[in-house]
């Protein structure tokens, strides 16, 4: 996951990162290419490590919208999806993206002092439009000053051969990381929360994208309707032995306005506690790989329509508990990794 010379040195980034070993199975000791004082390798690690000094994420709200939401594949989006979309959205016409970036610049220039960022697109489906189209997006982004990679979330099934291409175009000439929609390897998971597609629509996709070199985060959700824990392991043992670079995690939220949220409040949905969340994401941390980034442990914001669980709304206190159940088993990310292999566990 080296990032591209000659655009980070454009950008003033030195391109000498520090190795990560491949594929390292479980290990009784922290990984030192680490060089963090957590127990996992988080992203402002990761980012530390390869550019040499802080990056900040600028999310970004491009007018997107998701097949399962407007007819393409469903309709009504994710049973946990509010379907508002991003706080700029709710306030009316979307700036632009030279406008957005300009404004968290600003922002994060201010308050923590950042030098170089990323572009985040990041509300709904950001492949979901024509090859070009994205071409123009994404280069108004990479345009800008102290820009230097992109992250663009998406879908396993909007990512026809164009827009592959286009990524992998873009790869090659910046940091670029494509954050797919997974949440579980489970297809009666994926039909009830009306995702629209299924692991083998995951499975392919991700080999595509792989096979362009294209670095990838999965996002997966705990305690989706119905999920044992074991299930839950499953969709972490399954990412654990396939090309994926980076996963954000977090727990399912019941929020005001969906379908999830109204089945809760009918008592037809039992959300985890928090003492079942830490100890079931220290056991997805223990499985992964130990290269393998963690973009995200908890899920934030949603404060103005968070039904439950409350707890999900203290982000500092969860990730200090995670910290403090890995020390109390004296344990870390990758420590029961068993690496990679020809298995495929498949969704059901």
């Amino acid at each position: 996951m080296k990032p591209p010379g000659n655009y980070l040195r454009s950008r003033g980034i030195s391109d000498r990162a520090t190795a990560a070993p491949q594929g390292v199975r479980g290990s009784l000791e922290k990984p030192e290419f680490w060089k963090n004082s957590k127990r996992y390798y988080d992203l402002k690690s990761y980012w530390q490590n390869l550019f040499g000094l802080k990056v900040y994420k600028l999310s970004l709200d491009a007018g997107f919208t998701c097949p399962n939401r407007d007819g393409m594949v469903a309709t009504g989006g994710c049973i946990y999806c509010d379907g508002r979309g991003s706080r700029l959205r709710q306030n009316g016409p979307l700036p632009s993206i030279a406008e957005q970036i300009a404004a968290g610049k600003a922002f994060y220039e201010k308050h923590r002092q950042a030098k170089k960022f990323i572009a985040y697109f990041q509300t709904y489906t950001n492949t979901y439009r024509p090859a070009a189209e994205l071409a123009e997006l994404y280069r108004e982004a990479l345009a800008q000053k102290d820009i230097i990679g992109l992250s663009i979330g998406t879908r396993p099934d909007c990512l026809g051969p164009e827009v592959l291409d286009l990524l992998a175009e873009l790869a090659s000439a910046c940091h670029l990381w494509l954050e797919l929609g997974l949440q579980s390897i489970h297809d009666k998971t994926l039909r009830l929360i009306n995702r629209g597609h299924d692991y083998r629509c995951f499975l392919e996709a991700l080999e595509a994208a792989a096979g362009k070199k294209i670095n990838i985060c999965v996002h997966i959700i705990l305690g989706l309707p119905g999920e044992s824990r074991a299930e839950m392991l499953a969709t972490a043992r399954a990412l654990a032995k396939l090309p994926v670079d980076g996963i954000k995690i977090h727990s399912l939220l019941a929020l005001s306005g969906t379908a999830l949220g109204e089945d809760y409040r009918k008592g037809l949905v039992t959300l985890l506690k928090r003492e079942e969340y830490v100890s079931l994401v220290c056991d997805i941390l223990e499985v992964l790989p130990p290269e393998m980034v963690i973009q995200r442990l908890t899920a934030d914001g949603y404060q103005d329509i968070l039904l439950g669980p409350r707890w999900a709304g203290g982000k500092l206190a969860v990730l200090n508990a995670i910290e403090a159940k890995l020390a109390g088993r004296d344990s870390f990310q990758g420590r029961c990794y068993q690496g990679k292999d020809d298995g495929d566990d498949r969704g059901h």
